[in-house]
C-alpha cells in the first residue's frame, strides 16, 4: 500500500475545516433550562406588576405562556414560594402575595440603616462614582418619558446600588443586593399609585448627587434619609400589589 503524502493529509484537513467552521457557526445557542425560563418569567411578571399581588395563576396557563409541560412550572413556583413572592394552593394554582405594611416597613427601616452610613462613607465621592450617577440619572429621565416604570424602578435601584457600593463594605453590600426584589416591585407599586412620585424621586436623586459632589457627608445622609422618609409615608397606608 502506497504512503499517504503530506499533501493528501494537509489536503483532507484543511477541505473538513470549513465544514467544521460551518457546522459551529449555524449550531443554535442553547436555551436556559425550561424552569429557569418559567422562573423569570413570572418572576419578572410579579417585579414589573403585570402579575399583581393577589392575581391566581395556574401551571396550564403558566406552560402555554412560556411554551414548555408543566413540570418545569412546578419546579419554577416552588423556587419563587422560598422567595416569598407566591403562595401555592394544591389543585388550584399560585397566588401572588402583595407587600404586607410589615415588609414595607421592614425593607425601609434596612435601607435607612445601609444607605445613610454607605452615603457618609462615599464622601469624597471619587469620580467615576459622580459619573455613574449621572448617567443613572440620565436613564431614570428618559424612561420617565417614555413612561416605563419597569425601567425607572431598575434605574433608581441602581442608583441606590452604586453609593452603598462605593462604601467598600461588602457585607453591606451583599445585604443590600438581598433587597432587591423587593425594591423594584414596591418602587413599580409606588409609581402606579402616585404618578407624580416620578418627578420627585428625580428631584430627590438629584439633591444625593449633588450633596455628594459637594463632599458633605451630612448633606447627602440627610437627603437620603428624607428621601426614603417620603417613600415610607406614601406606601404606609396599605399593601402595595
Amino acid at each position: 500500500m502506497p504512503p499517504v503524502s503530506a499533501s493528501t493529509s494537509t489536503s483532507t484537513s484543511a477541505s473538513a475545516s470549513p465544514s467544521s467552521s460551518a457546522a459551529t457557526a449555524v449550531a443554535a445557542p442553547r436555551q436556559p433550562p425550561a424552569a429557569d425560563r418559567v422562573y423569570r418569567h413570572v418572576k419578572q411578571g410579579v417585579l414589573d406588576r403585570r402579575y399583581e399581588g393577589g392575581s391566581l395563576l395556574t401551571e396550564g396557563e403558566l406552560a402555554e405562556a412560556v411554551g414548555v409541560s408543566r413540570t418545569p412550572v412546578r419546579e419554577a413556583l416552588l423556587r419563587l414560594e422560598t422567595e416569598g413572592l407566591i403562595r401555592l394552593y394544591p389543585k388550584k394554582g399560585a397566588l401572588v402575595l402583595p407587600v404586607s405594611v410589615q415588609e414595607i416597613t421592614d425593607v425601609v427601616e434596612t435601607r435607612r440603616l445601609v444607605e445613610e452610613y454607605t452615603a457618609r462613607r462615599a464622601v469624597p465621592a471619587p469620580p467615576a462614582l459622580l459619573e455613574r450617577l449621572e448617567e443613572l440619572l440620565s436613564s431614570q429621565r428618559e424612561h420617565a418619558g417614555a413612561g416605563d416604570l419597569a425601567a425607572f424602578a431598575v434605574a433608581d435601584r441602581c442608583f441606590h446600588a452604586e453609593i452603598v457600593r462605593s462604601a467598600g463594605n461588602e457585607i453591606l453590600s451583599r445585604l443590600y443586593d438581598q433587597l432587591r426584589d423587593r425594591q423594584l416591585r414596591m418602587g413599580v407599586a409606588v409609581m402606579h399609585m402616585h404618578p407624580d412620585r416620578i418627578d420627585r424621586n428625580l428631584t430627590e436623586h438629584t439633591e444625593i448627587y449633588e450633596a455628594l459632589r459637594a463632599g458633605d457627608p451630612d448633606r447627602a445622609a440627610a437627603a437620603v434619609l428624607a428621601h426614603l422618609g417620603r417613600v415610607d409615608l406614601l406606601v404606609r397606608g396599605g399593601e402595595v400589589r
